[in-house]
């Protein structure tokens, strides 16, 4: 696995090699709350013959559609967003059947016969379908990854609420971001659809509904000041998860990220201020007020 700065799609073929087999990134992602040019980034993918694979878990599908800006396949994290409430792990794959398997030579598993189940050639059977089969007839088969009909049951029942929910998330997250971008103990804020972020152009092309509810930002006074802040929250929940009904917020310096040293943080960019947000469901007035206090707390 090679990373790249996502920025510049430049970046991706740079790094392509013999070896590479696809591309991967985050139509949002996590904690930069950077936005990647799909279009440009898929385009580096064909040209090269290898897929390009999009991450849309925090975008969801009623925010972006990944496939129509040119992904070969799409995967949700269903937990967050899909399941809505935080209540079942799950995943989904989700393949556009565009994408020719069969033409750089790269996919053996998929072009030549596969001796576990009859001698089948995937790619000759199915032809652009050969993935999204195997993954189910084989890699199914192999691993057991399969959903217990209780979760399945929570996800689907999570979809039906799925663009009533996100609509209220985006429109909290809208409302908080732009009170903090005002708030004078607030360094900075990282949110797409705030104006005068570096990402607003690329979230207004493929998120014109608004990106997503997760996002962070910098407190004055780091990161003694951040721990002050989130234990005077009153609302917020202290979790790692994200996207869930119930609005959320982390330190990831000293969680998620509390492993790697202060300059591998900062290379992913994550540093002692940073404070992430899952903006939930409830009144956006009492989620404002529950920030607003914490802050002044923060700063004693």
């Amino acid at each position: 696995t090679v990373f790249v700065d996502p920025d510049q799609p430049a970046n991706f073929a740079e790094a392509i090699t013999d070896r590479t087999k696809a591309l991967y990134v985050e139509t949002i992602g996590n904690p930069e709350t950077n936005i990647v040019d799909l279009e440009a980034v898929a385009a580096v993918a064909h040209e090269h013959q290898i897929p390009l694979i999009v991450d849309n878990t925090f975008a969801t599908p009623y925010l972006c559609r990944p496939i129509e800006h040119g992904a070969d396949i799409v995967v949700h994290s269903a937990t967050k967003f899909i399941g809505g409430h935080g209540t079942s792990i799950g995943g989904v794959i989700v393949d556009s059947g565009s994408f020719d398997w069969a033409a750089s030579g790269k996919f053996p598993e998929l072009t030549e016969p596969d001796p576990s189940y009859n001698g089948i050639r995937y790619t000759d059977t199915f032809g652009n379908a050969a993935y999204i089969v195997k993954a189910r007839v084989q890699l199914l088969r192999d691993t057991g990854a399969c959903l217990s009909p209780f979760n399945a049951f929570l996800f689907i029942q999570g979809l039906e609420t799925l663009s009533l929910r996100v609509q209220k998330h985006v429109a909290n997250a809208k409302q908080i971001a732009q009170f903090l971008d005002d708030h004078p103990l607030v360094e900075w804020v990282k949110y797409p659809s705030l104006k005068g972020n570096k990402y607003y152009d690329l979230a207004q092309k493929y998120l014109p509904k608004g990106s997503g509810s997760i996002f962070s930002f910098g407190i004055k006074g780091g990161a003694e000041a951040g721990k002050k802040f989130i234990n005077s929250l009153e609302i917020f929940s202290l979790l790692a998860n994200v996207a869930d009904a119930k609005s959320l917020v982390i330190h990831p310096a000293s969680t998620t990220h509390a492993q790697l040293s202060e300059a591998e943080q900062r290379a992913s960019g994550v540093t002692p201020d940073l404070i992430r947000l899952s903006i939930g469901i409830e009144d956006v007035d009492d989620l404002i007020a529950d920030l607003d206090q914490a802050l002044a707390k923060s700063s004693r």
